[in-house]
């Protein structure tokens, strides 16, 4: 039914939590906030840094844009790496490419670290294209990640596309475009989130994928 298969990044390839929390953590000391909670902090997985950093703290358009600033100083040194991928990933990419399935990465993390993590874990050469957000800022809710990506590689029949992400975020960005989606209980959001938002399948693990498509 699907030949081209979709995956988020943050809690659906790699469990990232814990470079994220820390890097979260760095840039709000930097703005005079001590926070300690990690569990808390979870909430920044997935979603647009500005977007979180807003929400959860009461950023600005520009407090949000230093906080982002000061979130890549640990990143780029620790963070990035603190984020190993799931049980699974691996052999269940293998096992799609093949089946035939050709694999993206569509991701609102930037697209420079998107490409460095996945290199990192080895898993890069898997994926036909990796999509993500640009540094500045822009191309940074899923909607138009998947839109660029769908673009850049010439995809126009929606009907054999499928995202997998562990958000609302990825539910909602995919439906906005089109496309069915698949929604991962093992990431970091949970089935009510997940349903809410209109996830097509709902997952416990990776490896189920391979039952749907």
């Amino acid at each position: 039914m699907y030949d081209i298969i979709m995956f988020d990044l943050d809690g659906t390839l790699t469990e990232s939590a814990e470079g994220i929390t820390n890097s979260v953590i760095f840039a709000l000391d930097k703005m005079g906030i001590q926070e300690t909670d990690k569990e808390k902090l979870k909430a920044f997985v997935g979603p647009p840094l500005d977007e979180s950093f807003m929400k959860y703290y009461g950023f600005d358009k520009e407090g949000a844009k230093e906080a982002i600033a000061n979130y890549r100083i640990y990143y780029r040194e620790k963070g990035i790496f603190e984020a190993p991928l799931y049980a699974d990933v691996e052999k269940t990419l293998v096992q799609l490419t093949e089946e035939g399935k050709k694999l993206f990465v569509a991701t609102s993390k930037p697209e420079v670290f998107a490409k460095q993590i996945l290199e990192h874990w080895g898993i890069a050469h898997l994926f036909t294209d990796i999509v993500g957000s640009n540094l500045d800022g822009s191309r940074i809710n899923k909607d138009e990640v998947i839109t660029s990506l769908l673009e850049r590689n010439g995809i126009t029949d929606k009907e054999k596309v499928l995202m997998v992400g562990d958000r609302e975020h990825d539910v909602i960005g995919a439906k906005k475009v089109g496309l069915a989606c698949v929604g991962g209980l093992y990431g970091y959001g949970n089935y009510g989130e997940l349903q809410n938002a209109g996830a097509d399948y709902i997952v416990e693990k990776i490896v189920d994928i391979l039952n749907i498509v």
